[in-house]
């Protein structure tokens, strides 16, 4: 029996013995989400299928329960996905035999989307004072680990962790992965990286990830990061951010400040089979990890308007790592964008941004946003160890509009399109457009 389904099985006694305890049932917790969700994706120049197309609903139901009574409390909390095809007809589901499966479903031996997939997590939590643990089924979000929710249903990860707000302005966090199941997948896989996660018989993963840091409040306007990751047999990553909120006029600017410094662990020092992609003097473009990335991006918001600019520089001999299994992730770069991530090795890339809040002219419920990123100075090697491409480029464009009802009876209903335009001059790089489409809703239950 490993770590986890030991703690949760201890848990669970726990739990049965103080099921009526003041706190675990009154402080408990449900809720269905519903989101209806529509991709469509298209493939610009190149060979192969030029559309890709899926269409679902995802049901997502959460229970979060309250802690028994006494110096140390215990809960549980359980998360149950369902998605369900609607259309994936017609080869458009992006499938191919090396993936895990197509843009939203799992797909069958014959690259077919399956009918419906699901998933159950459970995760057994402890809390002492303002700490607490928790096993099982874990959702993180900070700068060296970032869940994905871009589909129809989210990432989820299995380990540990603890969090601690004991001292005043300061939160600690720490944990250990040790699998991942994927947004368009019901199993739990290892971890890998961009280079190393092709599926088949050169795949390489990890089953250890570890990680901690903490954010102090300096004031009450200045916030301080630190955090560490590392991926056994993969990369470390140290992780420096400053965040600042300044009153001028009659708005508020925001400077947010970040620095990733990553380098090779273990395997992808020495085996080019954990080797990850950039741009290097080797076969295959690849190599260890090896990359310092430097960004600002900076915000400033007045009567609803937000008004945006950024810059960052990818810089060392290997393209920005994050855990990324091939099936779909995000990292916690301020370039992580609707098709692209925009940290290729030496890229350098400046975005300008604008956000409008409606209710700002009697519409509340309804945003709309627009950003545009530009990367250059972008150098890729190819099979033979040749220079492939010699300063190419790339740029994206998001639109993004989105209403959620105010009042009545279909108070909470959420309404969004999303759209992206992908170009790029890279050799053997297929330019992309992408519409989504996604309606929401939450239902209550406890």
């Amino acid at each position: 029996m490993n770590k986890s389904t030991l703690a949760m099985a201890v848990a669970v006694g726990v739990l049965a013995q103080q099921a009526n305890a003041a706190g675990f049932i009154e402080d408990s917790k449900a809720t269905l989400g519903l989101r209806n969700f529509y991709i469509n994706t298209d493939n610009r120049d190149g060979t192969g299928p030029n559309k890709n197309e899926e269409w679902g609903q995802g049901f997502d139901l959460r229970f979060i329960s309250g802690y028994t009574q006494g110096t140390v409390g215990f809960g549980i909390d359980a998360i149950g996905l369902l998605g369900v095809k609607l259309d994936s007809g017609g080869g458009t589901n992006g499938a191919t035999a090396t993936s895990y499966g197509g843009t939203v479903f799992p797909s069958k031996s014959n690259g077919e989307a399956v009918d419906d997939f699901s998933s159950l997590g459970l995760t057994a939590k402890a809390k002492v004072s303002q700490t607490e643990l928790k096993l099982g089924t874990l959702q993180p979000k900070n700068p060296v680990i970032v869940t994905n929710d871009g589909r129809l249903l989210p990432q989820t990860w299995q380990g540990g962790q603890i969090t601690s707000a004991e001292i005043k302005d300061l939160s600690l966090v720490a944990g250990q992965i040790e699998a991942v199941k994927g947004r368009n997948s019901s199993n739990n896989e290892q971890m890998s990286i961009s280079g190393a996660n092709t599926r088949g018989t050169k795949f390489r993963d990890s089953n250890k990830f570890i990680y901690a840091g903490g954010d102090y409040k300096i004031t009450k306007d200045l916030t301080a990061q630190y955090y560490y990751g590392k991926l056994e047999e993969f990369y470390k990553q140290h992780f420096l951010g400053l965040v600042h909120n300044w009153a001028i006029g009659p708005g508020v600017l925001k400077s947010d400040f970040r620095y990733f410094n990553s380098s090779d662990d273990g395997a992808n020092g020495h085996d080019p089979l954990y080797f990850t992609t950039g741009n290097y003097n080797a076969p295959n473009g690849k190599g260890k990890v090896d990359n310092n990335l430097y960004s600002g991006l900076f915000l400033y918001s007045v009567a609803g308007h937000t008004f945006g600019g950024g810059y960052q520089v990818s810089n060392g001999s290997s393209d920005f790592p994050w855990l990324n299994q091939g099936d779909g992730s995000s990292n916690y770069t301020i370039t992580d964008s609707q098709i692209q991530k925009f940290g290729r090795a030496g890229e350098k890339t400046w975005q300008a941004r604008y956000s409008f809040d409606f209710a700002k002219v009697g519409v509340p419920g309804l945003t709309a946003g627009l950003v545009y990123l530009h990367g250059d100075s972008i150098d890729t090697v190819n099979a033979k160890g040749g220079q492939a491409a010699n300063g190419a480029s790339e740029w994206e464009r998001d639109l993004s509009v989105a209403y959620v009802v105010q009042e009545g009876p279909l108070k909470n209903l959420g309404l969004a399109w999303k759209n992206a335009t992908w170009r790029t001059d890279l050799p053997n790089t297929r330019s992309q457009d992408e519409n989504r489409l996604i309606v929401s809703y939450s239902i209550p239950l406890l």
